[in-house]
C-alpha cells in the first residue's frame, strides 16, 4: 500500500530502482508540501532519515504479526511526539480484510492518543471524514505490479477475449459458481479462464506475464469476492484498460456503511463515479457478455479511454485529496 501510495498516485520515484533494495527513497513537493518517502526491510522503527516535522507511516495492519510491528513504529511515533522531536502524525494503513481495525483506536487523538488522520483501506465503518478517511487498495506492488503507461494500441486493438479470470477459486465460494456459470454455456471459450486451488502469495515470472496479458487481452476483468469485496484485481484491470465486472456483495465481517457514506462495498469507488459493470449474481453474466460480443471496437475503444481517463482522475483526486487533508490539518492556517 506504501509503494501504490507513492509510485501511483503521487508518481514518484524511488532509488534505487531495484525492487529488492534494502533502502529506497523519494522525494518530491506537492502543495506546500516537501514530501520525503523511505521504504525497505532496512527502515526499522527507531530511525528517520530526515529532519521531519510531520510524519506519515505507511503501516500494515491485516493480521496479528503485522500488527504487531506496525504497534512497534506507533510507540516509536509516540515517543518522538512526547519529546517534541515532531509534531504531526498521520497513518496510512492497509486495513483487515474485516475491518477489524480497532486495535489503532486509542492512538487516534479523538481517544487521547496522538494520531491526528487515519487513511484506511475498505469499508471502514468508521470513515467520518474529519479524521479517518478510507484510502484505496491499490495494485498488488509486493508482486510488483508495474505503474502501466497507456500506449496508442492498449486503447485501439481488438482484444482477443471476452473476459478474463486468473486466480484462486475456493471451495464453496461465489467463484465456484462463476465457474460452473462460464462452463455452462461455453463462456469459458470465449474468455481466458485459469483457476486455482490454493492461494500463492508469491508469482511466478510466468504466471505474473500470464496474468498481464490476460488483462491486456481482454475486454472484462471478472472480479469476484474474495474475504473482501475490494481486491487488487479491480486497479490492475483499470491499469491495462479491461473493464472489471465487479461482485457487488457486502463479505463476512465488519465492514460496511459509515455515517458519511451509504453505498457499501466500494463505497470510495462508486463516490468516485468508477464506469464499472456492478453485478449482484454472477447470474447475471451471460447476458452482460452476450452484449459484449455485440459491442463493436468503436465502442469499446470509447469505454477503454473513459476507463483509463477515470482512473487516472481518480488516482489524482485521492492525490489531491491526501494533500489537502494534510496540510488543513498539519499546517498551521494562517487566520491570524
Amino acid at each position: 500500500v506504501g509503494l501504490y501510495f507513492w509510485q501511483h498516485i503521487f508518481e514518484g520515484h524511488l532509488q534505487p530502482a531495484d525492487v529488492t533494495a534494502q533502502w529506497r527513497e523519494g522525494s518530491q513537493k506537492a502543495g506546500k508540501t516537501y514530501f520525503s518517502f523511505i521504504t525497505g526491510p532496512s527502515v526499522v522503527p527507531g530511525y528517520f532519515s530526515v529532519e521531519a516535522e510531520n510524519v506519515v507511516l505507511v503501516l500494515n495492519g491485516r493480521e496479528k504479526a503485522k500488527i504487531a510491528y506496525a504497534t512497534q513504529w506507533l510507540h516509536y511515533a509516540q515517543t518522538l511526539v512526547q519529546t517534541h522531536k515532531i509534531q504531526k502524525v498521520a497513518v496510512v494503513l492497509l486495513g483487515n480484510e474485516q475491518c477489524n481495525n480497532e486495535w489503532i483506536q486509542p492512538y487516534l487523538k479523538r481517544h487521547g492518543g496522538f494520531v491526528n488522520l487515519l487513511f484506511v483501506t475498505y469499508d471502514y465503518a468508521l470513515v467520518n471524514e474529519e479524521d479517518i478517511f478510507q484510502w484505496p487498495l491499490g495494485v498488488a506492488t509486493y508482486r510488483n505490479f508495474p505503474v502501466v503507461e497507456p500506449s496508442w494500441s492498449m486503447l485501439h486493438d481488438p482484444r482477443s477475449y471476452l473476459c478474463n479470470f486468473l486466480g484462486t477459486v475456493y471451495k464453496n465460494s461465489s467463484r465456484e459458481t462463476l465457474m460452473e456459470i462460464l462452463k455452462q454455456d461455453g463462456l469459458d471459450k470465449l474468455c481466458w479462464i485459469a483457476a486455482r486451488e490454493q492461494w500463492q502469495p508469491q508469482e511466478t515470472n510466468e504466471s505474473f506475464k500470464n496474468y498481464q496479458d490476460a488483462l491486456l487481452q481482454s475486454d472484462l476483468t471478472l472480479c469476484p469476492v474474495g474475504i473482501n469485496t475490494e481486491c487488487y484485481r479491480i486497479y490492475e484491470a483499470c491499469s491495462y484498460g479491461s473493464l472489471p465486472v465487479i461482485e457487488d456483495v457486502m463479505t463476512p465481517g465488519d465492514c460496511g456503511n459509515s455515517s458519511m457514506y451509504h453505498s457499501a462495498p466500494l463505497q470510495l469507488l462508486k463516490t468516485m463515479g468508477a464506469p464499472f459493470i456492478f453485478i449482484k449474481n454472477w447470474k447475471e453474466l451471460p447476458a452482460v457478455l452476450e452484449k459484449e460480443k455485440k459491442t463493436g471496437l468503436q465502442e469499446k475503444i470509447q469505454r477503454r479511454k473513459k476507463l483509463m481517463e477515470w482512473y487516472r482522475n481518480f488516482k489524482a483526486w485521492m492525490r489531491q485529496k491526501f494533500i489537502n487533508t494534510l496540510e488543513n490539518s498539519f499546517l498551521p492556517s494562517d487566520k491570524g
